[in-house]
C-alpha cells in the first residue's frame, strides 16, 4: 500500500503509537499522532518518532481535543491497543468512512514473513516467549513481538519473506484488524477479563477469536480441548484445527498421558518429554508448552528441536516467578496475575502455606472463583488498591475473614513478612492490573523484587 503524503492519523502515544508513527514515517506518510491527554510533551513525541528518521522528514502532534478539519482531511486512522474503540470520535471517523487500523494491520501490510500469533486470557506470553526460542532455533530471521513488549511496527520494515514472526495478540489488538492472516494461530484459553473495556463476554470472545478470522484451509489453528469456549470455536474456523489437551488422549493434537508429553500429528504418537523434564511448574504452563509444540509442529519444525527447547526453557518473569528465600519465608512474583483466572494458577502452584498480596485496578472482575480456590492453602489474603474492599467482601461472604486491607505496596509486602513464618510462602498474585499504582505489571513485579531482595 502507498501511503506517501496520505494524511494517516495514529491514536494515542504509548509504546504502540510511537513505533506506528515511525513506520509511518520512514512510508512517507503525512503523520499526525494524537493523544487526548493534554498534559503530554509533544515536542519529545514529535522528537521520539523523528529520531533516525531520513533528513527532511516530519510530522505534527496533536494534543487534548482532535480538531474537526483534521478528521474531514484524514486517509487512515491507526488505533493503539490502549485506545477503546467506542470513544465518540472513533465513531466520527466510522461515520466519515475513514478506515480504523490497529496497529498490528499496520505492521503485518508492511512486513513480510510467516506469522504465528497468540492469543487467548491466559498464558500468552509463556507461550509466545517459548514459541520465540524454538523458532529461533529454527529460523534465523525469527522475531517475537505484540504485547509482550515489542511493537510488531518496530520490525515490519526489517522483516523478509523467509522471517518468521511470534505474535502475542491481545483482544484490544484484535479489535482492528482486517487483512492480518497467522500462518498458524492459537487461542489458549477464554475466561472473564477486561469486560470494562469489552462490556460484554460475547464482545471479548468475539475478538479474541479473530485471530483466526482470515485463515484459510492452508493454516492451522491451535485450540484448548478442555476450554469450552475455545473448543466450540472449531466448528466456525476454516483452519485446520489442532487441539491440546491436559486431561485426555486425542486421535490427533498434544496431549499428557502419565506424566509423558505427547504429540500425534499422523496416528503414530511421539514422546516430546515427561513433564517431569520442564522447568515450568504447573498444569497450566503444562498446557502453555503444549500449545507452543502444536504451533511449532504443524509450521513444520523438527521434533528434535522443539524437545530440546522445551526442556530448557526457564519460563517467564512476572509469571509465578521465585524470588528468594528469606528467613525460611519463600517469596514469589506472580504480578503477570492480572485477572482472577490467571492468579488462581498462581495458587494452585504453590506448595506451602501462603500469605497473598492481591489487589488494584478495577476491570469489573468477578473475584469468588479465586477466593474459593484458595483451598486451604491461603493464610493470610493482603489487599490494596482499588478493588481491596470488593475483594475483601467478596472474600468475608464465602467464609474467609482472615484479610488485612493495605494503603500502599509497601505495606502490603511488610505485613506478609511480618505474619510469614519459616515454610510459608509469600505470593504476589493480585488478580488484578497494576494500573493506577503502577505503570503496568513488569513495574509492580519488580517493586515487590526489590523489596524482596532487602530484607
Amino acid at each position: 500500500m502507498d501511503l506517501r503524503e496520505k494524511k494517516v492519523l495514529v491514536f494515542g502515544s504509548g509504546i504502540s503509537g510511537i513505533a506506528a508513527g515511525r513506520l509511518l514515517v520512514k512510508q512517507g506518510a503525512d503523520v499526525i499522532l494524537y493523544d487526548g491527554n493534554a498534559s503530554l510533551d509533544a515536542g519529545s513525541i514529535r522528537n521520539e518518532i523523528l529520531t533516525g528518521q531520513t533528513e527532511g522528514a516530519d510530522m505534527q502532534v496533536v494534543l487534548g481535543e482532535l480538531p474537526q478539519e483534521i478528521l474531514d482531511t484524514l486517509s487512515l486512522t491507526v488505533m493503539s491497543p490502549g485506545v477503546p474503540t467506542d470513544l465518540a470520535v472513533v465513531g466520527q471517523m466510522r461515520e466519515k468512512d475513514i478506515p480504523i487500523w490497529g496497529e498490528i494491520e499496520l505492521a503485518y501490510v508492511f512486513g513480510k514473513g510467516d506469522v504465528l500469533a497468540i492469543t487467548g486470557t491466559n498464558g500468552k506470553t509463556t507461550t509466545t516467549a517459548l514459541l520465540g526460542e524454538i523458532m529461533k532455533n529454527y529460523r534465523e530471521s525469527t522475531f517475537v513481538v505484540g504485547n509482550i513488549g515489542n511493537p510488531y511496527t518496530a520490525i515490519a520494515l526489517e522483516t523478509k519473506e523467509e522471517s518468521v514472526i511470534v505474535a502475542e495478540m491481545s483482544s484490544f489488538q484484535l479489535e482492528t484488524i482486517h487483512t492480518f492472516r497467522p500462518r498458524v494461530s492459537a487461542i489458549l484459553n477464554i475466561s472473564p477479563d477486561h469486560l470494562n473495556r469489552h462490556h460484554t463476554m460475547e464482545a471479548y470472545i468475539g475478538a479474541k477469536q479473530n485471530i483466526a478470522k482470515n485463515q484459510t484451509a492452508e493454516d492451522t489453528c491451535v485450540l484448548n480441548y478442555e476450554d469450552e469456549v475455545t473448543r466450540k470455536f472449531a466448528e466456525k474456523v476454516s483452519a485446520e484445527v489442532l487441539y491440546f489437551s491436559s486431561r485426555r488422549k486425542l486421535d490427533k493434537g498434544i496431549y499428557l498421558d502419565g506424566g509423558r508429553m505427547l504429540l500425534n500429528m499422523d496416528g503414530e504418537p511421539e514422546v516430546v518429554c515427561h513433564i517431569d523434564e520442564l522447568k515450568l511448574l504447573g498444569t497450566h504452563n503444562h498446557e502453555n508448552v503444549m500449545a507452543a509444540v502444536g504451533m511449532a509442529a504443524a509450521y513444520g519444525v523438527p521434533l528434535d528441536i522443539i524437545r530440546r527447547t522445551v526442556m530448557d526453557f526457564q519460563g517467564v518473569e512476572h509469571r509465578i516467578e521465585f524470588v528468594a528465600e528469606k528467613n525460611g519465608v519463600a517469596y514469589y512474583n506472580d504480578s503477570k496475575g492480572t485477572n482472577p483466572d490467571a492468579a488462581i494458577k498462581g495458587i494452585q502452584a504453590m506448595k506451602r502455606p501462603t500469605l497473598l498480596i492481591g489487589g488494584g485496578y478495577d476491570k469489573d472482575s468477578s473475584y469468588e472463583e479465586w477466593i474459593q480456590a484458595f483451598d486451604g492453602k491461603v493464610k493470610k489474603l493482603v489487599l490494596l488498591g482499588a478493588t481491596r474492599e470488593k475483594i475483601d467482601e467478596t472474600a468475608r461472604r464465602l467464609g474467609f475473614t482472615d484479610t488485612v486491607l493495605a494503603d500502599t505496596f509497601e505495606e502490603a509486602v511488610d505485613i506478609c513478612v511480618e505474619n510469614a513464618v519459616p515454610g510459608d510462602a509469600v505470593l504476589l498474585s493480585p488478580a488484578c492490573a497494576s494500573w493506577g499504582m503502577f505503570k503496568n505489571y513488569e513495574e509492580r513485579g519488580d517493586k515487590f523484587k526489590e523489596l524482596v531482595n532487602q530484607l
